[in-house]
């Protein structure tokens, strides 16, 4: 739920075309952030588990860099398709090293399996939209997924919204909304100037 945030500075810093960052959009991750905590852990026991949370934080990292190149190789002018294609080969390219070091197996039964035919679709979804909408804003929506995943659970689990899921989804819809504010949250005023005709 940080890679928002971690896409705004990497954007800020690599694509220029991004715009300023506005004190509103770093409110609204907190607030967001907060409501995703309430929704992620009512009615359980969290657990610190360092390892996990540095490699959840690194993951959200190399995902802001993975934005911000998606958005720039559709700059020239590849289509979404040969970007997703290309990031996969390369993915896949610097992954065997690793692979003598994991229990993998040779199997391309998988690429059969509905499951991973769906994650590529997503990719190439997430593509199309940073094209269209921008690494920033396209981030930003990551917010909603727990959201999502609440009402999904209501329509297809049954399962009742209580107090603290409905106030973890307000707080997370307006820490959204709040992010993307295009005017500033505290404008200053400047003075007027008058001039004065001296007759």
């Amino acid at each position: 739920s940080i890679a928002p945030v971690f896409t705004a500075i990497t954007a800020r810093i690599f694509l220029k075309e991004e715009g300023k960052l506005q004190p509103a959009f770093f409110i609204g991750c907190v607030i967001a952030l907060i409501g995703i905590s309430i929704i992620s852990f009512s009615g359980t026991t969290m657990h610190l588990n360092p390892i996990g949370d540095i490699l959840s934080i690194g993951a959200a990292m190399v995902w802001s860099f993975y934005a911000v190149l998606s958005k720039k190789m559709g700059a020239f002018g590849y289509s979404v398709i040969q970007t997703t294609r290309r990031t996969f080969f390369y993915g896949i390219l610097f992954m065997i090293p690793a692979l003598y070091f994991f229990d993998f197996k040779w199997d391309l039964y998988r690429f059969s399996t509905p499951a991973y035919i769906f994650n590529i679709f997503c990719f190439v979804t997430w593509n199309l939209a940073v094209r269209i909408l921008g690494a920033i804003k396209t981030s930003v929506y990551i917010y909603l997924a727990p959201v999502v995943t609440a009402v999904a659970s209501v329509i297809v689990l049954h399962e009742k919204i209580t107090f603290l899921s409905g106030l973890g989804i307000v707080l997370v819809l307006g820490g959204l909304l709040l992010s993307e504010q295009k005017k500033k949250l505290f404008p200053i005023r400047g003075r007027k100037h008058t001039e004065n005709v001296v007759e």
